[in-house]
C-alpha cells in the first residue's frame, strides 16, 4: 500500500530504465521532465552509468529533448573520484571499466595492468566500474591476485543487470559477488545504493530528504536505498523492473508508477513544489 504523497521540494531521477533505454527516451519522459522544469522543481539525475562522462550524458539527453545540463547530473564515477580523493589520496588505481570516464575521475592516478605489473608494489587500489568487454578472464584474474595480497577493492555499484534494447544484460554486481567471495574481501561501494551517494545528491540540491523523491527502476539500489536515507522512494515499472524482484525485495516502495510519465500527476497530488 502506498503511503500518502508528501510535500515535495526536490526530485532525484535515475536515467537508464527511467528516462531512457539504450539512450532512447521512454514514452512521455521528455514531456514529464519539461513539466517538472516548468514548476521550478530542483532536479538531479543520479546514475550508476559508467560508460559515459557527465558531459557526454548531458549532451546525449539534451539532444533527445531533455531539458538538462552537465550540472544536473551526478554519476557513480564522479562520486568515486571524490571518495578516492578523500579515502585514498595519491593512490595508484587500477580501473576495470567498460567505457571512457577518465574526465570524471579528476585528481585520480590511473594505471593499466601492464604498468601495475611493471611496478613491484602493484596498484594501491582496484576500482571496478561497469561490466562489459573489459571484464575478461585475464582482467578479473589479475584483480583477484592483487586482492589476495591485500589491495582494497572499490566498486562504483553492485548492479546485477541493466535493461538494453535487446533485453537484460549482466552488470558488475554479477562478477563482484564471485570475486568478493573468492578473495574473501568486501568492496567499498561509492554509487547507489551507498548512503554517501544520496547524501552527496541531497547536498548538491541543498534538499531536505523528507521533502525529496527518488525515482528509479531498481527496487533495491534506487528505491529502498533512498528510503533508508529518509527520501521518498518511487518505483517505475520500466527498465529493469521485474514483478518478481519487487516481491523478493527487502521492503516496499513508497509509491509505484507505471512510468516516469506519471510523475507529474503524483507531484500534483503531493502539492508539487516548495
Amino acid at each position: 500500500m502506498e503511503r500518502p504523497a508528501e510535500r515535495v521540494g526536490a526530485v532525484l531521477i535515475d536515467i537508464d530504465g527511467v528516462l531512457t533505454v539504450s539512450w532512447k527516451p521512454l514514452p512521455g519522459a521528455v514531456e514529464a521532465m519539461e513539466r517538472l522544469r516548468a514548476k521550478g522543481l530542483p532536479l538531479l539525475l543520479v546514475t550508476n552509468t559508467t560508460s559515459r562522462t557527465r558531459a557526454s550524458i548531458a549532451a546525449r539527453l539534451a539532444g533527445s529533448g531533455f531539458p538538462v545540463g552537465v550540472d544536473d547530473i551526478l554519476t557513480a564515477p564522479a562520486a568515486t573520484a571524490a571518495y578516492l580523493r578523500e579515502h585514498y589520496p595519491g593512490a595508484r588505481c587500477l580501473l576495470l571499466n567498460t567505457g571512457e570516464v577518465s574526465d570524471d575521475l579528476s585528481g585520480i592516478t590511473l594505471v593499466d595492468e601492464a604498468e601495475a605489473d611493471g611496478d613491484a608494489a602493484g596498484p594501491d587500489v582496484i576500482v571496478f566500474g561497469g561490466a562489459g568487454s573489459a571484464f575478461t578472464y585475464p582482467a578479473l584474474n589479475a584483480a583477484f591476485r592483487h586482492l589476495q595480497r591485500g589491495v582494497p577493492l572499490v566498486a562504483m555499484h553492485r548492479n546485477l543487470y541493466w535493461r538494453t534494447a535487446g533485453g537484460l544484460d549482466l552488470d558488475t554486481g554479477a562478477f563482484l559477488l564471485g570475486l568478493e567471495r573468492a578473495a574473501r574481501v568486501e568492496a567499498e561501494i561509492t554509487g547507489k545504493p551507498a548512503e554517501a551517494f544520496f547524501a552527496t545528491a541531497l547536498a548538491h540540491l541543498a534538499a531536505d530528504p523528507s521533502e525529496t523523491l527518488m525515482v528509479g527502476d531498481d527496487i533495491e539500489s534506487d528505491v529502498l536505498a533512498a528510503q533508508r536515507s529518509g527520501i521518498t522512494g518511487v518505483l517505475v515499472k520500466t527498465g529493469k523492473y521485474l514483478p518478481e524482484a519487487l516481491e523478493a525485495a527487502g521492503g516496499a516502495p513508497d509509491h509505484v508508477l507505471d512510468s516516469f510519465a506519471d510523475l507529474p500527476a503524483l507531484l500534483e497530488r503531493a502539492g508539487g513544489e516548495r
